[in-house]
């Protein structure tokens, strides 16, 4: 994991405690359950339960640390007040070349859901819509060619 700052908000955050917590107290002691009883059913070479069992404690264990490194480096998006310039957490309205207006909301890498607008300050998209005003022209260049937007309300 790297040690970059993640970004995101109090609910993503809370959506993380509770799901490490899960791991926890519910996930892994279950899985340390199963591992006990499949290796008490004896030859563990050929003990399908028992593999599965490891396999899942192993990815549960991995999840603990991932998410356990990522609440290490988090910092939570706070409105800034202004919507003059385009920061986390603001909702951007957008048009594009052909007049199509489109709504995103910057959010940490986290969060990142680009099928309900929610998009990453990481992405081309976001990292280029950061510190930008209204009324400015920005150009990303993507697989498809260079897209062009143009900013018409920040909140």
């Amino acid at each position: 994991m790297q040690d970059d700052i993640q970004y995101m908000s109090e609910e993503k955050l809370a959506e993380l405690k509770n799901e490490l917590a899960d791991l926890k107290n519910e996930k892994s002691p279950q899985l340390r359950k199963r591992i006990d009883e499949a290796r008490q059913m004896g030859d563990l070479s050929e003990n399908a339960e028992y593999h599965q069992a490891r396999e899942d404690l192993a990815w549960a264990l991995s999840r603990i640390n991932e998410i356990q490194a990522i609440m290490g480096n988090a910092e939570i998006i706070t409105a800034s007040g202004s919507n003059n310039t385009v920061s986390l957490g603001n909702l951007i309205k957008v048009e594009d070349k052909n007049g199509k207006e489109k709504e995103f909301t910057i959010v940490g890498a986290q969060e990142a859901n680009p099928l309900i607008g929610k998009i990453s300050n990481e992405s081309p998209l976001g990292n280029a819509l950061l510190g930008r005003k209204k009324g400015d022209k920005i150009e990303i260049s993507t697989p498809g060619g260079i897209q062009v937007y143009k900013i018409l309300k920040i909140s």
